[in-house]
């Protein structure tokens, strides 16, 4: 039985705490939070702060669910301590602070939608992709902003907290540098400093395009969606609330649990010198991504409503 130390008892961690409940072989040894926001199980030590729960418990896997920039630190020192560690993303907002530490080959980012059906052989053998669209269509009221998520120094935007599970997957199948961006940021509800919603097109080398389409006020059904359109002329949608039906059909999808359990046997296998399965997200791989988005933010027109009835 492989021992799991989870560090964060929010409301993503909730949701690790449902999945590892049901994973075959792994068993929550602790929990690591200084004031948790969920209700830990019964029977599970607690911990507030993480040195010290390594020392007692030795955990084979790590799932880090805190913010941005701790989230990172605490991945680190989990890895350095020999556990193989599960970040959620974005695990920070900052691509500088992704250089290279010895570390961080222990270390990959929670992206669970990236083992949605089909995209194994997608990712293992990569198409030529001349146009990768994301689309994302949710809606985030006002309790979801609240405490770190209310700035984007803490948080980032739209693009760190939703949309990045697309983008970075059309960006791992659309590589090469960008050269040009053209974006726009919409701020119409003003619930915190990220935007309701933020669109950008993306040139990248040998003519290879982006398209991000991301917002957080949709008043219909949510839905996060990847279209590639591939140099053979081809299309491939990739489909579900959020990414979860992979190439198959929505009414097949995986939930969201059984997509977390094949990242967290797929983090072990590849921390036991396993190949490592094709839809795990190194965090070396997330610094293009982040300064991807970093450039988006950078260029972007920032539109502002200015008549209440634009919310």
């Amino acid at each position: 039985m492989k021992r799991v130390l989870l560090v964060g008892a929010g409301e993503v961690g909730a949701k690790h705490l449902t999945a590892l409940a049901g994973a075959d072989g792994l068993t929550v040894a602790g929990i690591v939070d200084p004031a948790p926001h969920t209700e830990l199980p019964d029977g599970i030590p607690s911990f507030a702060a993480l040195r010290p729960a390594l020392a007692v418990l030795k955990p084979d896997l790590v799932v880090v669910a805190a913010p941005p920039g701790a989230a990172l630190a605490a991945a680190r020192v989990a890895a350095a301590d020999g556990a193989a560690v599960l970040v959620e993303k974005p695990a920070t907002i900052a691509a500088a602070a992704l250089a290279p530490r010895p570390e961080d080959g222990r270390i990959f980012v929670g992206f669970q939608p990236h083992f949605a059906p089909g995209l194994h052989d997608l990712l293992a053998r990569p198409p030529a992709v001349e146009r990768a669209e994301v689309r994302l269509a949710v809606r985030r009221d006002p309790p979801y902003f609240r405490g770190w998520r209310r700035t984007h120094a803490a948080a980032g935007g739209v693009l760190h907290q939703q949309a990045i599970h697309g983008l970075a997957l059309a960006l791992r199948l659309t590589p090469g540098d960008v050269e040009s961006v053209s974006a726009t940021a919409m701020h119409r509800r003003n619930l915190a400093e990220t935007e309701d919603r933020i669109t950008a097109d993306l040139t990248l080398a040998d003519a290879r395009s982006v398209h991000v389409d991301a917002r957080v006020d949709h008043e219909g059904p949510p839905r996060h969606e990847v279209l590639l359109q591939l140099a053979d002329g081809r299309r491939l949608h990739i489909r579900g609330r959020n990414l979860e039906a992979g190439l198959a059909d929505p009414a097949a999808a995986p939930t969201h649990e059984q997509l977390r359990r094949r990242m967290y046997a797929a983090v072990l296998d590849a921390a036991e010198g396993r190949p490592a399965h094709p839809c795990l997200f190194p965090l070396s791989a997330l610094r293009r991504p982040l300064e991807v988005i970093e450039r988006v933010y950078r260029d972007a027109n920032r539109v502002r409503a200015t008549h209440p009835a634009a919310a």
